[in-house]
């Protein structure tokens, strides 16, 4: 992976960024799969284990006025699961404390509530400086498509690059997001 300008500026003035330690650990792993999340009630869930797959990581909360799309993420999921797409849910309390759950009862909840069944991840900062490392990356990135609300959606490529980030607006079902999967499933 090509390292971004600005990581080449901080690397020459002796400026350590945030992430760029685990990824200097993890090397062999490129780009998203250097980076791994918390599991409730069971073992971690490590982006590398889904190399050569897209993956769709969303930032979710239950009671976001978008809580809905976790049903259409689900039918998405449903859609392109058996033919290689990893689906993670990252609950987030960063916009509007509009995630008050903890643990296993989000992923509970969004079951009840929405038939989810896709993976759910412990709860994350994802913007700032304490954002969770994968989302200090990401920023790092794309810049501009960092998330600015709950429903964010970023796809990674089969081979750990970021190919974009999708605003909470973006229905999980629509033309650019299917198209952009269809995509990275067809180019294995």
């Amino acid at each position: 992976m090509k390292p971004s300008r600005r990581n080449i500026i901080a690397a020459m003035a002796g400026i350590a960024l945030p992430g760029l330690a685990l990824r200097a650990a993890n090397a062999a792993d490129p780009g998203a799969h250097a980076f791994g999340f918390e599991r409730p009630g069971a073992a971690s869930l490590s982006l590398a284990d889904y190399r050569g797959k897209p993956i769709l990581v969303v930032n979710t909360a239950t009671r976001c006025g978008y809580a809905g799309q976790m049903a259409t993420l689900e039918q998405l999921w449903q859609r392109y699961r058996e033919r290689g797409l990893m689906l993670v849910a990252v609950p987030s309390n960063d916009f509007g404390g509009q995630e008050p759950l903890d643990g296993a009862a989000i992923a509970e909840a969004a079951l009840q509530s929405h038939g989810a069944t896709y993976a759910f991840v412990e709860k994350a900062v994802v913007r700032g400086p304490q954002a969770h490392p994968f989302y200090r990356w990401a920023a790092s990135e794309r810049p501009a498509e960092t998330p600015r609300w709950n429903f964010h959606k970023y796809l990674i490529g089969r081979d750990g690059a970021l190919l974009g980030g999708f605003p909470a607006a973006t229905d999980p079902l629509s033309p650019q997001l299917v198209q952009a999967i269809g995509r990275e499933l067809g180019a294995g």
